[in-house]
């Protein structure tokens, strides 16, 4: 083995690392001076474990500017229909959820006619913090008829999945229609998503149906432009 067990002694070291999240998604590594050091191993063993990092898809290299780790992008299954809490699980992340806000208010005209619903018919509306690993990803805002629903004007979706609290209550979804724009954030999405402002950021709106065809949330997700990622299958129709 090239480097011998120097080499994967220090491997090791930056696996675990990284692990434990000491450089998180996003971040550079200290110099290969100063990393030597601490691993207590030569610049060229080190050099040797970075690379082998790399060739794994765990650390990326700039010439200029050293050693980072990649953000993490978040990508949905093309023509799957899954939670943010499932796609978490699928890479052994886990995710969170913190509540940023809860209300009751009438439905716009738009979100009548999508939920199919008369204007104005009361909403309950919770926009959500939502993150993979301690790292912010989306700022999301889901809203629901309140009579097929009203035991969510107390639910606590404190780190829980939306759908899962959904089919506690035989709620099932199956569908749902998806648009996707990129924008740049404001003030407040900036602070939450931990970006500059005016950063991009891809907002994703879906109207979801459940299995009896009927439109059950409407979900607005703002996600961080380096950190999602949308996959779609297309098919050309016959001539």
């Amino acid at each position: 083995m090239v480097g011998g067990p120097a080499r994967e002694q220090a491997h090791q070291q930056l696996v675990a690392l990284l692990d434990r999240g000491v450089y998180p998604p996003g971040s550079r590594l200290p110099g290969e001076r100063a990393l030597a050091d601490e691993l207590k191993v030569s610049r060229s063993t080190l050099r040797l474990a970075l690379l082998q990092l790399a060739e794994d898809g765990r650390l990326v290299p700039s010439a200029q500017r050293g050693w980072f780790v990649p953000q993490l992008v978040l990508g949905e299954p093309p023509s799957q229909l899954v939670s943010f809490t499932e796609l978490a699980a699928q890479r052994g992340l886990r995710a969170t959820s913190r509540v940023l806000s809860r209300q009751t208010r009438p439905a716009t005209f738009d979100e009548a006619a999508d939920l199919q619903i008369a204007a104005a018919a009361p909403l309950v509306e919770i926009v959500r913090l939502r993150g993979m690993d301690g790292v912010p990803i989306t700022v999301e805002s889901a809203v629901l008829p309140l009579r097929r629903v009203e035991w969510l004007a107390e639910e606590d979706l404190t780190d829980r999945s939306l759908y899962g609290a959904l089919e506690q209550h035989d709620i099932r979804v199956h569908r749902s229609t998806y648009t996707v724009q990129a924008m740049n954030a404001g003030e407040w999405e900036s602070e939450l998503l931990d970006l500059p402002a005016g950063a991009a950021v891809l907002v994703a709106r879906d109207v979801t149906f459940t299995v009896d065809r009927i439109p059950i949330i409407i979900t607005v997700n703002r996600y961080r432009g380096d950190a999602y990622r949308f996959t779609a299958d297309l098919f050309r129709s016959a001539v």
